[in-house]
């Protein structure tokens, strides 16, 4: 853990000294992100929105040779490789049939829902916030399918991206075709019957946050692109795919209601919303969902002491601010793409992802101390993403100190590989 925490400061230092530092760090000016179109124009013709150019280049470059970017490698290709030997999913595989009657339906249960022991069948469920149901993961449903899918993706097209080996990208085509593409085994683009509750609803607004999963997706088809593994009516049938998602998040009761949530199921809603609609090439909902985080969420979510009160009621506070805010920074990145700035908005008063960043940050290496409950309270990815992010948007140190500490304690994440470290 010390000696990769020590590699993350040798390649801030590294990068602070080269000639060729990751752009933003004062060699070049960063990559621009146009709209639909992403950072093609920068990347090789890889249409990605948060995976950019100069960090992934950055890292492919210079951070072999370092032990705790090898070790990320070495995990991202062992999954990948994993993925390769692999099976395909689909939602017609699970066990249990949508009310629909149609298995092409995506299908599952609220996480923190239990059966009663009082009642006959154990229904109607019970809530019992911040303890998982094992049963949700179970083939019984499409959790762990939606999972094991998108986090092979994700691994397939980044393990293509570092090595260049072309079967990574031919296994994350396939993946992609039974998904979304072939009519018998892909997902109806709806979450109906997400999150529901055995014995009181079959779907809530809540089950529309399942599909962040697909956000690591939508990377890797851009990723996928030198490849030329997908044809071009594979391509429009994947934007198709989402773009017919979108409308469902914008028209259906279920997405209406999740639209209007005021705390993290919000903010991950338009950070969703707003990616796909940029994949979809449907900017003018992209650009309305990143203004409607600056206007109503942040403003809205976050104190001017920078605490998120409906995150810090929950029985996991820390890990839900954190989830909120790694969404906020989400969105924050991607507003670039449709010219606007989240990161640098704040009301008269102080409200701000700034503010909500400081607020966390003397807790990173001290989660222990966040006076707020929260069973597991520890060093986490989305905190590591979150302060890689905010170092980058805010061109400051400590962030980038957080960052670094944080990579020491998750040296094998796919954050290591994905966000270059800043540095002055």
């Amino acid at each position: 853990m010390v000696f990769a925490f020590v590699s993350r400061l040798l390649l801030l230092a590294a990068l602070a000294n080269g000639a060729d530092a990751a752009p933003g760090a004062g060699a070049a000016a960063p990559p621009v992100c146009k709209g639909s179109d992403g950072y093609a124009d920068a990347f090789g013709g890889r249409r990605t929105f948060l995976l950019r150019p100069d960090w992934l280049a950055t890292i492919r470059s210079r951070g072999a040779a370092l032990p705790q970017f090898t070790a990320a490698q070495k995990s991202l290709l062992a999954r990948a490789d994993a993925a390769l030997a692999g099976p395909t999913y689909s939602v017609v595989n699970k066990l249990k049939v949508p009310p629909s009657k149609d298995k092409h339906d995506y299908m599952s249960i609220g996480p923190y829902w239990w059966p009663d022991e009082k009642q006959p069948g154990g229904e109607p469920y019970l809530r019992r916030d911040g303890k998982v149901n094992p049963e949700r993961d179970t083939n019984a449903f499409d959790t762990t399918a939606l999972e094991s899918m998108s986090a092979s993706v994700e691994a397939l097209t980044l393990a293509y991206y570092f090595s260049d080996d072309n079967r990574y990208a031919q296994r994350a085509a396939q993946l992609l075709r039974v998904w979304f593409l072939d009519p018998a085994t892909r997902m109806n683009p709806n979450a109906n019957f997400a999150q529901g509750i055995p014995g009181r609803t079959p779907g809530r607004a809540e089950g529309v946050l399942d599909t962040f999963r697909l956000q690591r997706v939508v990377e890797g088809i851009g990723l996928l692109a030198p490849s030329k593994t997908l044809t071009k009516p594979e391509q429009a049938g994947l934007e198709k795919w989402f773009s017919d998602y979108v409308d469902w998040m914008l028209s259906s009761p279920t997405g209406i209601e999740e639209r209007a949530a005021a705390n993290n199921h919000g903010l991950w809603y338009d950070y969703q919303l707003a990616q796909f609609a940029l994949f979809a090439r449907r900017v003018d909902i992209a650009r309305a969902a990143v203004d409607r985080v600056t206007r109503d969420r942040i403003a809205q979510q976050i104190e001017p002491d920078g605490k998120m009160p409906r995150e810090l009621e929950r029985t996991r506070a820390l890990h839900y601010s954190l989830f909120a805010l790694q969404a906020a920074a989400g969105v924050a990145d991607l507003a670039r793409c449709v010219e606007r700035d989240v990161w640098g908005s704040a009301t008269a008063d102080g409200r701000g992802l700034k503010v909500a960043i400081e607020f966390l940050l003397p807790y990173v290496g001290r989660e222990s101390e966040f006076p707020y409950p929260d069973p597991k309270r520890e060093p986490s990815e989305q905190s590591l993403e979150l302060f890689s992010r905010a170092a980058w948007a805010y061109r400051e140190p400590r962030y980038a100190r957080a960052a670094a500490a944080l990579a020491g304690f998750k040296p094998d994440s796919d954050i290591n590989l994905t966000i270059a470290p800043w540095s002055p």
